[in-house]
């Protein structure tokens, strides 16, 4: 069955799903979705038997299907290979009664690899299906972990160019280092005066910009994303969840059919969204629990119902999460406004001009599936140091904050149905505030022999994504304010204004 997908802002576009991956924004500014979720044709007692890529071709397939089993497979085999430093790809780890998703061992040790080691695959091979001739150009605006994921799987991919923009005071020292020392001809980095946010809106506006895109396609350019906006991005983020209830199911830990509870850190609202395919899938999920810091927009809406962004933006530890508008709410809006484009855009201009919107009654009771939740930055460091006190385990901040809502939400409910807790980001990546809260003591310490006393503290050798950008010379030191972020696109790929 050939499976179709429609923008969440008007019924007229239909589009295969390599065509939606080429064009990872609808041409009216919507996201796109498939026009239904698939169920999964495998029992999950099969799941359980398989490896990682045999599970991502399974679900894949579900929603690619205009892609041939040679043609998927191939960019599945070339997405979960050697750059992981685990053949299980994923592994859960148990600490202290929660099952720890560990979704950080690819290139970049964050959540984003698992789907950005794939999505250059999947467009050049989208790029074939569909007779396209143009160079891509990926256009992406990051809080820290898309950008260097995405730079690392586009980098000196033929018959593409990347450019990142990035708040230039808004991630980690490591981040930003893993971004600007990158390599690749074809890779640029752009630090931008502004929040992500800021980062977000000027790529939307670009990628909205019809007079740029004709003088784009003269050149012999078009845009495309790696932002969670892709479907591209999305589909392969809901493998993991159904890997990680098989797996469990495979080691005795829940039996066949026995519901979990699923922990997501988020900002931009696409990991969780992708747990929530997995349960309209046929993965027994009962309560998607999703975790938010001190910029709680999403805690907000889900209590309220009203999804208001103005308010302080607040630079916090967990510096991926630090999101006023999360653009992947946008299809969980759409769904549970019964597919209603004409709905769904009134909400989004609403939220464009007035910068919120209030959803119906009967909309937020198609959400009861959702608890939402935040962390103060205090909460977060408290629960890195207890769990490791408590275990050994050493936790980002992140996944920290994932860690302190579950926490509260078990307090607050009673609920203590096995837990699948998203752990998005390797300590390794924070090691100032993860080290931090441990014991201030380390403060005084510069980054990397942070790193080293990490490694000791968590006996886990230090990951080579760390490794190789202890002595990387910078490659990328461009700057800009917001409003020139159009033309330093045109400057790096030599179009004339």
């Amino acid at each position: 069955m050939n499976l179709s997908y429609k923008s969440t802002r008007s019924s007229g576009e239909v589009v295969t799903a390599s065509q939606a991956i080429l064009k990872g924004l609808a041409d009216d500014g919507g996201l796109f979705v498939p026009e239904s979720v698939p169920v999964l044709d495998k029992s999950l007692a099969e799941f359980s038997r398989m490896t990682y890529q045999e599970t991502a071709y399974e679900v894949m397939k579900l929603f690619f299907t205009d892609f041939t089993e040679e043609e998927l497979r191939n960019c599945i085999n070339k997405a979960y290979d050697a750059k992981f430093d685990t053949n299980v790809i994923a592994p859960l780890v148990e600490a202290d009664g929660v099952y720890y998703l560990e979704l950080f061992h690819g290139a970049t040790i964050a959540f984003k690899d698992m789907a950005l080691s794939i999505l250059p695959h999947l467009l050049i091979t989208s790029a074939k299906k569909n007779n396209v001739t143009n160079e891509i150009v990926i256009l992406t605006a990051t809080s820290g972990d898309t950008g260097k994921a995405a730079l690392a799987g586009f980098a000196d991919v033929k018959g593409t160019k990347i450019i990142v923009f990035y708040p230039k005071n808004g991630v980690s020292p490591i981040q930003e280092k893993q971004m600007v020392t990158q390599k690749g001809d074809n890779t640029f980095v752009v630090g931008i005066t502004g929040n992500f946010d800021d980062a977000q809106t000027g790529v939307k506006q670009i990628f909205g910009d019809k007079e740029l895109a004709q003088v784009m396609d003269k050149a012999g350019f078009q845009f495309s994303s790696a932002n969670s906006i892709n479907i591209g991005r999305l589909v392969p983020q809901v493998v993991y969840y159904v890997y990680a209830y098989a797996q469990l199911l495979k080691e005795g830990k829940i039996s066949d059919g026995e519901k979990i509870n699923v922990t997501v850190p988020t900002g931009n609202f696409g990991n969780i969204l992708a747990a929530y395919f997995a349960k309209n899938m046929g993965v027994p999920i009962a309560k998607l629990i999703c975790a938010s810091n001190e910029n709680k927009v999403l805690y907000d809406f889900f209590e309220t119902g009203v999804y208001d962004k103005n308010r302080e933006f607040v630079l916090t530890s967990s510096p991926s999460m630090d999101i006023l508008i999360s653009s992947n709410l946008e299809r969980l809006i759409y769904l549970a406004a019964d597919s209603d484009a004409d709905k769904n855009m009134t909400f989004m201009k609403s939220l464009s001009t007035a910068g919120k919107y209030e959803i119906t009654t009967e909309m937020k009771t198609k959400m009861t599936d959702f608890y939402g939740g935040y962390a103060t930055e205090a909460e977060t460091a408290d629960t890195i140091k207890a769990l490791y006190e408590k275990t050994g385990y050493v936790i980002d901040t992140h996944t920290a904050v994932a860690s302190t809502v579950l926490n509260k939400y078990k307090q607050a409910t009673g609920d203590d149905t096995k837990t699948v807790l998203a752990s998005t980001a390797s300590p390794f990546k924070f090691t100032r505030s993860v080290m931090n809260a441990i014991d201030t003591k380390y403060d005084k310490m510069e980054d990397f022999a942070l790193v080293d006393e990490l490694s000791k503290l968590a006996n886990v050798k230090v990951p080579n994504a760390i490794e190789e950008i202890r002595t990387a010379p910078v490659l990328h030191d461009t700057i800009c304010d917001k409003e020139e972020m159009k033309s330093v696109v045109m400057k790096f790929l030599g179009i004339q204004g």
